[in-house]
């Protein structure tokens, strides 16, 4: 299965560092059923695009909690197996968290397949958009807005071997 982990630079600099992901349960996004009805799709590519922007908006989540790092969102792809992957039953129906899932025990980096990050040109969009999340989850429409810009610009995809370069 694929999974979308969502992380930021330095989290990627620690995992490049630690050989993984992390030692688990790792949150992650992946085509759940909740997203297939979500998304209303049956096409995968579509399913998994729509994963891959899950994820994003986690890692605008751990930008906002972290104002120290540098403001580009990044999401890790990897292939695991579908036994490693669990959805939480208890967040099944909560809207926040569609598509997500646990991954058990630890996700070698050697595993992952792509890493998505953003450009330089979005920091500043990305930055904004981290200091208006958590109004925009109070309901405020302008605030909603200015996230909604983050995600106009596109991750850039990055082969695995370009990671030190990355970091």
């Amino acid at each position: 299965m694929r999974v979308y982990v969502p992380l930021t630079l330095s989290g990627l600099a620690e995992a490049h560092r630690a050989g993984e992901l992390g030692t688990g349960p790792l949150v992650a996004y992946a085509v759940t059923p909740a997203l297939r009805e979500w998304y209303l799709s049956d096409d995968i590519e579509e399913l998994e695009y729509a994963a891959l922007n899950r994820a994003a908006l986690a890692s605008l989540r751990l930008l906002a909690a972290d104002p120290a790092t540098a403001r580009r969102r990044v999401v890790v792809a990897a292939d695991v197996p579908d036994g490693a992957v669990a959805a939480d039953p208890d967040r099944g129906l909560d809207p926040a968290a569609l598509g997500e899932v646990r991954v058990a025990g630890p996700l070698p980096l050697a595993k992952a397949a792509a890493v998505h990050v953003d450009s330089a040109d979005a920091e500043a969009d990305v930055s904004a958009a981290a200091e208006a999340l958590a109004v925009a989850d109070g309901g405020d429409d302008d605030a909603q807005f200015v996230v909604d810009g983050a995600e106009d610009h596109e991750l850039l995809w990055y082969a695995t071997q370009e990671l030190p370069n990355l970091v």
